[in-house]
């Protein structure tokens, strides 16, 4: 892990070289790497970071009691993944239930939250062939909120045209009924929910994955050096010449 923020830190150096690329060595670059101190203590955090954002509970109480970081509330962790299964699973009433429970004002200040697990009922009537029921709720649920917002009644809109195909497969808003659809929804609710217990609503380790490759493409243009090709080895490849 300290090798991917090292080499990201490398970028100001190499800015400044001359235009004709530059040949580095395996040994000089790993020099450059092992003179960049990182503490365990900051890496231990960003680990922990990832655990509790993506709701790993038993990981980050056993990655806690190994390396001494902070004490974290995991009833809070289990809650919150709690609500996220059920939004998987189509259980949207339930999810919005267990939401309430946590904190009312996650729903009662976010509209477009609450709308979108709404569309989500929707959604799930449609899928198990409730047709009246799915009409009667999108009139009476959503259609008033598409009233007062456009975008929420675009989407109302495209939700209810899967009423009118027979044959979902040949329907052009048919990826509403796939599982990615649900899991949408749930990362919405996630982040939400996050934001609401004063957490970083993303994992910072994906971001700082996507920094390293933007560096390592912005370095490829002013030198030749180990590279990493395989994030999840991060393994140092020798550099072509």
């Amino acid at each position: 892990m300290s090798l991917f923020l090292s080499v990201i830190r490398q970028l100001a150096e190499i800015e400044a070289m001359a235009s004709s690329k530059k040949v580095i060595t395996r040994e000089e670059w790993e020099k450059k790497l092992n003179d960049i101190k990182i503490r365990k203590e900051d890496m231990n955090k960003l680990v922990m970071n990832f655990l509790v954002t993506e709701g790993y509970v038993d990981a980050a109480e056993k990655f806690r009691m190994e390396s001494g970081t902070e004490h974290i509330d995991l009833a809070t962790i289990t809650d919150r993944m709690a609500v996220k299964k059920a939004v998987q699973c189509g259980n949207v009433e339930d999810a919005i239930e267990k939401v309430n429970d946590l904190n009312p004002e996650i729903l009662d200040t976010n509209p477009q939250l609450f709308f979108h697990l709404q569309q989500q009922r929707l959604i799930e009537l449609i899928r198990n062939g409730k047709v009246e029921e799915a009409l009667e709720f999108a009139q009476e649920e959503l259609a008033p909120r598409g009233e007062e917002n456009q975008s929420f009644l675009e989407e109302l809109e495209r939700t209810v045209a899967l009423l009118a195909f027979e044959d979902v497969s040949n329907c052009p808003v048919g990826d509403l009924l796939d599982m990615s659809q649900r899991l949408k929804t749930a990362s919405e609710v996630n982040a939400a929910i996050l934001t609401s217990q004063s957490h970083e609503k993303d994992p910072k380790l994906p971001s700082l994955l996507k920094m390293l490759v933007w560096a390592q493409n912005q370095l490829d243009e002013k030198a030749a050096y180990p590279r990493i090709n395989n994030l999840s080895t991060a393994t140092l490849e020798d550099p072509a010449v």
